[in-house]
């Protein structure tokens, strides 16, 4: 029996995927996107910890090793994971005395020679004399492991695709009539080339050849009009359709938890954007001129059958070997597609770092430092792409030579029939046309299977992405949860916090009580934890262990949404749109419903009247990306003016004036003592000035809290806080 293989859908899945051949395996099916979650997935792709973790999750009893060749040829159970070329993990499923079969999820199943493993595998200790060895996780199924029930994978069929086509049955009626209108204009021309040669040209019938000819126009005329009706049939149902699946992948992708976009690479959400382009021409273009192919091929075949069984039975055994050529190479064309698409979102990643850090790059003369990278990526595609033109190339010989084989047998077959007076001339070149006519639709039907298979890979890696459950599932959350309990104390108990694939805790033991209607400040050193709790407060991450409650409810309890539109936020990494200024900050209003009144305090609290009234266009000013450039200070004061504008009850500042001037800093904070009045506020923060006068602060040390008091009582006790803001005073003297 041959062993598993599933293929990764990019390079940090490498370590799950394993986890699910080998589960698979021992005969448990289980979805690579349950498995990623279990290997708690970072950027930085997943740890050996990790893929034992998730291993033992569903059953597996787990030991990881540092072993030579020989112990795991002989002495391991198989199959294990193992670590390889430091960056990777692999499945070794059996090994001989001389050869080792490997299952790699981003190559295939291979087999490597003793010699060739070890320099993927092994690596050389300090001991020259030693023998070289490398790391394992060894995997044996528990009883646990059978009784579990496994999370299915969902299956990658393309024909729950065929959804999209619900709504244009009248549309894909016509097309069919259309089809059929043209297959039949188009099945009488042999007919009619028999009768212009063996009627017109042995009668030496001019007058018969016009009236045929006269026919032929018609008929002409007749199938381009159909065949320009279905093309612009299907040019506008494809535009439809298309439409229709990306914009389903970018709803799903705004239902995603936020999380979700720290884990993963914009150039690899890009190019699967991109790879909807695979299924939307299998969808519109394939698909539907296969439905067309297959229906000639039926029309022309019957035709052939009718003149002569033979020649149709020729027709069908060098067919039958055409397809089973192409079918032969759809596996290694598969591999290599894999690997197209994993280097293609590497280059979108890349692409996007050089043109948002042109600036960086040029400062640090690390122009071309960064164009290398980028070419290296460019030559890892060429030279997929030259394994793949090499593949095309032999299939496309094989079938050349194929086709050619039959059109020869055939010609040489019909010309004996007429030599032999059992086939007229007419008719053999009926038969010819006939034939003609069915080699392009078994070319179509070939590229269908060709772009089926493309399809097939690009739903798989979009699947991963639908697969994840949304941040608000239906009726998971309460609507009685939603508001009234915001003028209650936020209570967070007991509570750690770790990010996928960093196994040491970023927050550990926190137990801490923020005041409904007062101010909370929470300062530290860099990297103290003060962002990823403030995360934690908007419910963009979830608790690793211990609780979070408002009032008497559970955190988890409540809608994500309904707590964030009550929530002003302002992040460090705040985000100004390619907008008006007023856009910016009026965020998630359309221009006429825009409040003025509240704008127009927003923009006073931001202090931002003297910039808007010295800007040619006022509100109107396009900015971000593609507008005018703004400094720091004035990206955050946009930001500070959309969350004022939202008038919320609950403020989160994270460093909101750190990039501000000493007067605007001043200005604003000022403005902020009557707006947070009645309103729960969080600030992180460095300065003093924006903290000391916190109905409590919050200091915090390695990841725990240090400290909790007003300003003067924490400056009395002469300890972490005391510290922070002694060297501050000493800084700014």
């Amino acid at each position: 029996m041959a062993f598993p293989f599933f293929k990764q859908y990019d390079s940090m899945d490498c370590g799950p995927t394993c986890v699910r051949m080998i589960a698979q395996y021992y005969g448990k099916d289980y979805s690579l996107q349950f498995l990623r979650e279990k290997c708690s997935i970072g950027r930085l792709g997943v740890s050996m910890l990790g893929i034992s973790k998730a291993a033992e999750t569903i059953g597996f009893k787990t030991l990881g090793a540092k072993i030579t060749i020989d112990q795991l040829q002989d002495e391991m159970p198989l199959p294990c994971i193992v670590h390889w070329d430091q960056n990777h993990f692999v499945v070794v499923y059996k090994a001989g005395k001389d050869k080792i079969h490997v299952a790699n999820p981003d190559t295939g199943l291979l087999t490597y020679k003793k010699e060739e493993f070890l320099k993927h595998w092994a690596v050389k200790g300090k001991d020259k004399d030693a023998d070289p060895e490398g790391v394992a996780l060894l995997l044996e199924p528990m009883e646990k492991f059978y009784e579990i029930e496994s999370v299915r994978a969902s299956k990658n069929g393309l024909i729950e695709l065929l959804k999209y086509f619900r709504n244009y049955k009248q549309t894909i009626f016509q097309l069919l009539i259309a089809l059929i209108i043209s297959s039949l204009l188009q099945l009488m021309f042999p007919f009619l080339t028999q009768s212009i040669v063996d009627v017109g040209v042995n009668n030496k019938d001019i007058h018969f050849i016009s009236v045929v000819l006269i026919a032929q126009v018609i008929l002409f005329a007749g199938q381009f009009l159909s065949n320009f009706f279905r093309n612009w049939l299907l040019l506008y149902m494809s535009t439809k359709i298309n439409v229709s699946i990306l914009s389903d992948f970018v709803v799903k992708l705004m239902r995603v938890p936020v999380s979700f976009f720290d884990v993963k690479l914009a150039g690899d959400i890009i190019q699967r954007m991109n790879d909807h382009r695979r299924i939307e021409s299998f969808l519109t273009g394939s698909t539907l001129n296969t439905i067309f192919s297959f229906f000639s091929l039926l029309v022309f075949g019957i035709a052939i059958f009718i003149y002569n069984k033979l020649i149709f039975l020729i027709y069908i055994f060098f067919s039958v070997l055409y397809v089973l050529y192409i079918v032969f190479f759809l596996g290694r064309r598969k591999s290599i597609e894999g690997k197209s698409m994993e280097v293609a979102s590497a280059i979108q990643g890349n692409t996007l770092q050089m043109i948002y850090g042109i600036q960086d790059i040029r400062l640090n003369s690390a122009e071309m430092l960064k164009r290398w990278e980028w070419e290296e990526l460019q030559a890892n595609l060429f030279k997929i792409n030259i394994q793949k033109l090499r593949v095309e190339q032999i299939q496309e010989i094989g079938a050349f030579f194929l086709n050619q084989c039959k059109n020869v047998l055939i010609t040489f077959y019909t010309a004996y029939l007429v030599i032999t007076n059992q086939l007229t001339l007419g008719e053999m070149l009926a038969c010819q046309f006939i034939i003609g006519q069915l080699n392009g639709p078994l070319e179509q039907l070939i590229h269908f299977m060709l772009v089926a298979q493309d399809a097939r890979l690009a739903l798989g890696r979009i699947k991963e992405i639908n697969e994840i459950e949304d941040e608000e599932p239906m009726g998971k959350y309460s609507a009685d949860h939603s508001g009234s309990s915001l003028d209650n104390s936020i209570a967070i108990k007991d509570m750690s916090f770790r990010y996928p694939g960093i196994y040491k805790p970023v927050l550990h033991n926190i137990n801490l009580e923020i005041p409904a209607g007062k101010i909370t400040a929470i300062v530290g050193a860099s990297g103290s934890g003060k962002t990823t709790l403030m995360k934690l407060l908007l419910k963009i991450y979830n608790p690793t262990d211990g609780k979070i409650s408002i009032g008497d409810i559970d955190f988890s309890d409540i809608s994500p949404s309904l707590w964030r539109e009550k929530i002003g936020t302002v992040m460090q990494d705040g985000f100004i749109f390619s907008d008006s200024i007023e856009k910016n900050i009026a965020l998630g209003d359309n221009k006429n419903q825009i409040d003025r009144e509240k704008l127009t305090k927003a923009i006073k609290i931001a202090n931002l009247t003297e910039l808007i009234e010295s800007l040619p266009n006022g509100l109107e000013t396009k900015v971000g990306t593609e507008g005018l450039g703004l400094s720091q200070g004035q990206k955050q004061r946009i930001l500070i003016a959309r969350a004022v504008y939202k008038n919320p009850e609950i403020i989160m500042l994270d460093e909101a004036t750190n990039a501000l001037d000493a007067n605007n800093e001043r200005e604003i904070v000022n403005s902020f003592n009557d707006f947070f009045q009645g309103k729960t506020v969080i600030i992180i923060a460095h300065r003093l000035s924006t903290v000391k006068n916190a109905d409590q602060i919050v200091v915090l040390d390695k990841g725990g809290i240090a400290e909790v008091g007003r300003h003067a009582e924490l400056i009395k006790m002469k300890g972490f806080y005391y510290t922070l803001v002694k060297n501050q005073l000493e800084l700014d003297a």
